[in-house]
């Protein structure tokens, strides 16, 4: 694995957007030439090498490609966006859109996240050690395609709107969560280990919820049906098991309606 260094110089005006920082658009390049890719701030076309220095050359492809960003990026979007393959660590603090529309790969966050990380995420893993704003693993506005695959583990708290409009993978917040948790969810799995305000699966179809704490206020389209005994990542412990949103349309496998199952810890 080779691995491209960044360290930051000089903090944006405005936000960065940082498209090229992949290792897609690293692969086969040395040092000199990845200071050239190309960013935007704003309206303007800047370069890597405008805000960072880069040490070492990235590996012949992707998968053999390790970025680490030693320092803050706050006011750096699109972190890993589209990736497919190699590995992104960030030293600190990153802005929205961390690992958007991924394929493959692995990003690690050290510090905390703002909101859009892992949208449309359709494979990897993005790890964040901090927290994470609004609209993890969620579909982009205006289309109803949110995460498809991949991992996403929330080390603290989240704010609202988790997994709206999801397909599959799996989001994993360690902290708790605001509202709406899996909004339009017709697949994937949600496990909130904090407690969640409410508006928990709303218009929900399918998919799983786990609650480990409390919710404020529950959906009344979720009906209990029994008391399970589940491990649920790494973790052994009692549920009250729910089905819903018995208020929505539900499709049916071998003649049996599916419902999407909350299971919240007894």
């Amino acid at each position: 694995m080779a691995t491209v260094t960044l360290t930051p110089t000089k903090t944006p005006e405005l936000m960065l957007e940082a498209n090229s920082v992949t290792p897609d658009a690293f692969a086969g390049k040395n040092a000199e030439q990845i200071a050239t890719l190309e960013c935007r701030e704003g309206k303007t076309h800047v370069t890597i090498g405008d805000f960072f220095t880069v040490s070492g050359n990235a590996g012949a492809t992707a998968a053999e490609t390790d970025i680490v960003i030693a320092g803050d990026c706050t006011r750096v979007k699109y972190i890993g966006s589209k990736m497919t393959a190699g590995t992104v660590t960030v030293n600190g603090n990153a802005d929205m859109y961390v690992g958007g529309w991924m394929k493959g790969g692995k990003i690690h966050i050290k510090g905390n996240v703002d909101s859009f990380c892992g949208i449309a995420m359709e494979g990897g893993e993005i790890l964040v050690d901090g927290r994470a704003q609004n609209h993890v693993g969620c579909a982009y506005r205006g289309d109803w395609r949110g995460m498809k695959g991949g991992t996403i583990r929330i080390k603290g708290d989240a704010g609202n709107d988790i997994g709206t409009f999801m397909l599959g993978g799996t989001i994993i917040i360690e902290g708790n969560a605001f509202i709406h948790v899996s909004t339009h969810a017709e697949g994937g799995t949600v496990i909130v280990k904090g407690n969640v305000d409410g508006r928990v699966g709303g218009q929900m179809v399918k998919g799983t919820i786990y609650v480990f704490g409390e919710i404020k206020f529950m959906m009344p389209g979720f009906k209990k049906v029994d008391k399970v005994d589940l491990e649920v990542d790494g973790t052994k412990a009692t549920f009250d098991h729910y089905i819903g949103d018995l208020g929505e349309r539900h499709p049916k496998s071998k003649g049996k309606t599916v419902f999407a199952d909350l299971y919240l810890k007894a």
